[in-house]
């Protein structure tokens, strides 16, 4: 029964992908689905895996540690992209399983990160977060700081900076706050852009998003 429920939620969820992309003349190929897996456990992940899911979004650098540990001898294929806030103290942990990390958001975490790289041999692929409505209670590097931090970025890191991501203000049309990120990452000649959640990610590709987040319209609300 759940791995019916995933694998309908993922065929429908991928399209209405497609036909956004088609509304906005893009190619299917150049948004990926990140299946939003935070809190939900391993069967649901398999379920979602059987059916073709490879990127699973998740918040918590433990959570996310023991679910890569489990699944990846059986799913080699898999992609652990981590989307939530990362403290300096975890950098080491994620750099060891991670495959992306999509919050990027303090010369401190540059630091931690460029130290954990050193002492595992491995970077994950690194999005800066941008704190793009301005809002006191959200990560993300702030606005009127964005260029300098993401120029900075690219100094220390290279190639390993795929992009931008955000998470738009509630209750406010998100595409605005889209189309900015996706201006600033045009100004940094970066090509991926994280954002659009279940709420708003026809909006996100609207705007030229290349990730969206979602879990759940696929796994359900969250277990109890």
């Amino acid at each position: 029964m759940l791995h019916t429920a995933i694998s309908k939620n993922l065929a429908n969820i991928k399209e209405q992908i497609t036909q956004s992309c088609e509304k906005n003349h893009r190619s299917p190929k150049d948004v990926q689905l990140i299946a939003v897996s935070k809190f939900h456990p391993v069967p649901a992940m398999e379920a979602a895996l059987q059916a073709g899911q490879r990127i699973f979004g998740e918040n918590y650098v433990q959570e996310a540690e023991e679910k890569s540990t489990f699944l990846r001898p059986k799913y080699p294929e898999i992609k652990i992209h981590l989307i939530g806030p990362l403290q300096t103290n975890k950098a080491v942990t994620a750099c060891k399983f991670a495959d992306a990390i999509h919050t990027l958001d303090r010369p401190s975490l540059c630091q931690a990160l460029q130290k954990a790289s050193d002492k595992t041999g491995n970077l994950p692929d690194l999005f800066v977060q941008v704190n793009i409505g301005q809002e006191i209670n959200k990560s993300g590097i702030p606005l009127e700081k964005a260029d300098t931090f993401i120029e900075e970025a690219l100094l220390s890191f290279g190639d390993k900076i795929k992009g931008l991501m955000c998470i738009p203000p509630q209750g406010k049309p998100a595409l605005p706050y889209f189309q900015k990120l996706a201006e600033i990452s045009k100004k940094h000649g970066l090509k991926e852009l994280s954002m659009g959640m279940s709420a708003d990610f026809e909006e996100a590709i609207k705007a030229g998003a290349t990730y969206v987040r979602i879990g759940t319209a696929i796994f359900g609300g969250r277990p109890v």
